[in-house]
């Protein structure tokens, strides 16, 4: 495996709607160079979190990695989280509505309804089983990368087509100076 030379699935590939498998064998070698490679290839493209579907790896992991950039300036600092075969085990009535974009639908912003607080469980790297609460902008990360493991992309949750613009126009209307 080349290091960090995954393509990105984008929109309209039929992989991207496809239902991830959960991963038995976390210790193979290759699953973990996999993780690596995939840790530091969202790293370079500056995402907030990345799932194996989006570079068509079928596989229940994804990365959530939270830090201020560009497109989100408000984005809580949090170290590299590696998540594997996540599951929801409470969330919130209460949604919140924010903006969302995705390395798989470059260009495109969409207004996006999330649980404001979940409860989850997962496995990290090592197979160490996690459980944790994540509220606000990490819940919404959690939901999203979540939801590519399911064959789903956020404009699947968007309520109405007048909640999507494009980047360019997001940044002209809602990003701050």
């Amino acid at each position: 495996m080349n290091k960090n030379n995954f393509d990105i699935l984008q929109l309209g590939h039929p992989h991207l709607r496809r239902t991830s498998t959960a991963i038995s064998d976390l210790s193979s070698a290759y699953f973990q160079s996999f993780i690596d490679s995939l840790l530091q290839f969202v790293i370079d493209k500056g995402g907030m979190g990345i799932a194996a579907a989006q570079v068509d790896v079928a596989q229940r992991v994804f990365i959530m990695c939270s830090r201020p950039n560009s497109r989100y300036p408000d984005a809580p600092e949090m170290a590299p989280t590696i998540v594997i075969n996540p599951e929801i085990m409470w969330a919130s009535e209460e949604k919140k509505k924010d903006w969302e974009g995705c390395l798989s639908l470059p260009g495109i912003r969409g207004l996006v309804p999330r649980h404001h607080t979940i409860k989850v469980k997962y496995l990290s790297r090592t197979g160490a089983a996690i459980e944790a609460e994540y509220t606000s902008f990490i819940a919404r990360i959690f939901q999203h990368e979540l939801d590519h493991l399911n064959g789903i992309v956020f404009l699947d949750r968007v309520e109405s087509t007048d909640e999507i613009m494009m980047e360019q126009e997001w940044q002209k209307r809602f990003a701050k100076a």
